[in-house]
């Protein structure tokens, strides 16, 4: 009975928020406990939209709840959500379809066949409420996309059959014959299934295009924008479909309009979700991106906000993690141009987000092409980052840091670069980042952390090359902590690569300066060969042949 139904779960909502109206006179750690459960429940509500119809039609066969005219809006779900929040549901039911799925072979796998069975009518629930629901809010779909619904519909109850058959016999010759029918209805269920949500999804991509290049309006223009960010952040699959439905060309097409002006910023971070996939990046340079680019951060008239975003774009592009950026020969032609805006973006930034952006694309330039650090040494660039570095506002975290550091490091190999450390009190910088320790422990900012005290080390040892350098290193204790951080894995948080560039740094210092080291320390972690003194560092036994 649907209110016998309706009532039961209403009872489960009261019996947890009950006693919130005297939450204010409970003890602050009760009254916690209390919005801890209160946000549960939110929690529980949220999800109960993608379990509800499969709940429903488990129990009534796949026969729809009668709903009453006055609780009409709180089952049907679509017509209450805008096209972004549709695809947010989908997405959800895909996943959830998706999980199922790899269950199902999982349970297979053990012959579980009444798991099996049960997982298979599940998924057959979810894929029609799914359906049903793109339907609803989607109603011009294409005749390719409502075949691949009618086979995936069809081959669910196939599957639902099949099973339902293995559960009703207990002799094992037979079911041992039918798992491999049921292997092979599984795997036509997931290559439908991953059909139609490609269709759907490549089918919504082009109507955000449609939309962004039809439209003269700035707020269906931005709210297609934000659908289509929305939709970058679901992973790299995502990107690649948009990328090959013009999302690229559309947006570049946008930041060339000056009526779009105002949208630059949130279309410039889109770009930069994109341009993570290779055919984001293959686009990028059809369009002549890198020069639009250059374009808006050497345009003094455009925004804080809009420069920043075209440096995040610029911090995407040069990663130096992707494997096809090679292809950007148009960035050689003005990267002059790119790092000089991007120097003075660091120079004027008001905000550590800001700094952080502009500070991380000229990391990437610097690992992108070496005369990236010769123009850096002509603007002074050092100096000014320098200088950012002792504004705690500016340099507020060590995700900025390593990229400051970062940049030490590569311009480090430089010989002009000595002088530029030493008038700008680099060393001493160098030594506090020897320092770094992560306020939170989270695992993220541990990781830059580490980042930090590595590459200060290895800016350390390339600079103490300069006889000046070395000795104000020496004066300012460095040669202590780098033993601490050879000796004690907690100060480098045990890693390998702390201690590789603390090691080097050591010897290279040790060379400049000999009386700076005890004895002890020099027999173990000058003297020896390199990979000796790091086992013993490790206390590792095994030997590298």
């Amino acid at each position: 009975d649907s209110s016998l139904w309706r009532s039961a779960h209403k009872n489960r909502i009261n019996m947890a928020f009950k006693g919130e109206d005297h939450l204010d006179s409970l003890p602050l750690p009760v009254q916690r406990m209390h919005l801890i459960q209160v946000d549960s429940v939110q929690r529980w509500m949220e999800d109960l939209k993608l379990m509800t119809d499969c709940e429903c039609m488990c129990i009534l066969q796949s026969k729809p709840i009668s709903t009453e005219k006055d609780e009409q809006n709180e089952l049907i779900l679509s017509s209450q959500y805008s096209t972004c929040d549709n695809l947010q549901l989908l997405l959800k039911r895909a996943w959830i379809i998706s999980t199922e799925l790899t269950r199902i072979a999982q349970k297979l796998e053990k012959n579980k066949w009444q798991r099996v069975h049960s997982m298979t009518v599940r998924v057959n629930c979810h894929v029609r409420s799914m359906i049903n629901e793109y339907n609803t809010f989607n109603r011009n779909s294409s005749e390719e996309m409502h075949q691949f619904e009618k086979l995936l519909i069809d081959k669910c109850s196939e599957f639902t059959a099949f099973t339902e058959r293995c559960i009703q016999t207990e002799d094992e010759q037979i079911l041992k014959s039918m798992k491999s029918c049921v292997n092979e209805t599984l795997t036509t269920v997931a290559q439908y299934f991953g059909q139609l949500i490609e269709l759907v999804l490549t089918h919504e991509a082009q109507n955000l295009m449609r939309q962004i290049e039809l439209s003269d309006s700035v707020y269906i223009t931005e709210s297609a924008i934000s659908s289509l960010f929305s939709l970058t952040q679901e992973g790299a699959h995502l990107c690649r479909i948009i990328a090959k439905e013009g999302g690229v060309v559309a947006l570049f097409k946008i930041c060339r309009q000056d009526c779009f002006r105002c949208l630059y910023p949130q279309t410039l971070r889109t770009l930069a979700s994109i341009c993570c996939v290779e055919e984001g990046m293959h686009q990028l340079e059809k369009v002549d991106g890198i020069l639009c680019l250059a374009d808006i951060l050497t345009d003094n008239t455009h925004s804080e906000a809009t420069h920043a975003e075209a440096a995040a774009v610029i911090a995407q592009i040069t990663s130096p993690h992707l494997t096809f950026t090679q292809h950007l020969s148009s960035f050689l032609e003005n990267m002059e141009e790119i790092v000089t805006a991007l120097v003075k973006l660091c120079q004027e930034a008001s905000s550590g987000e800001v700094f952080l952006l502009a500070s991380a694309a000229l990391a990437n330039i610097t690992f992108f092409d070496t005369m990236a650090c010769e123009i850096l040494l002509q603007l002074n660039a050092m100096k000014i980052l320098l200088a950012a570095c002792s504004d705690k506002h500016i340099v507020d975290t060590p995700y900025s840091r390593d990229q400051v550091v970062t940049i030490l490091a590569n311009m480090s190999v430089l010989d002009q670069c000595a002088s530029e450390i030493i008038q700008g009190n680099g060393v001493q910088l160098l030594m506090e980042m020897l320092f770094e320790r992560s306020s939170s422990g989270n695992s993220a900012e541990v990781a830059a952390c580490e980042r930090v005290q590595q590459k200060s080390a290895v800016t350390l040892a390339r600079l103490s090359r300069d006889p000046e350098v070395a000795d104000a290193a020496v004066k300012l204790s460095c040669i202590p902590r780098l033993i601490k951080l050879c000796r004690s894995p907690t100060e480098r948080n045990n890693s390998d690569s702390v201690l590789v560039a603390c090691l080097a740094a050591l010897r290279r210092l040790a060379v400049m300066s000999p009386d700076g080291l005890e004895d002890s320390d020099f027999q173990q972690l000058v003297k020896p060969r390199l990979v000796d003194s790091f086992l013993l560092c490790t206390n590792m036994e095994e030997s590298f042949v």
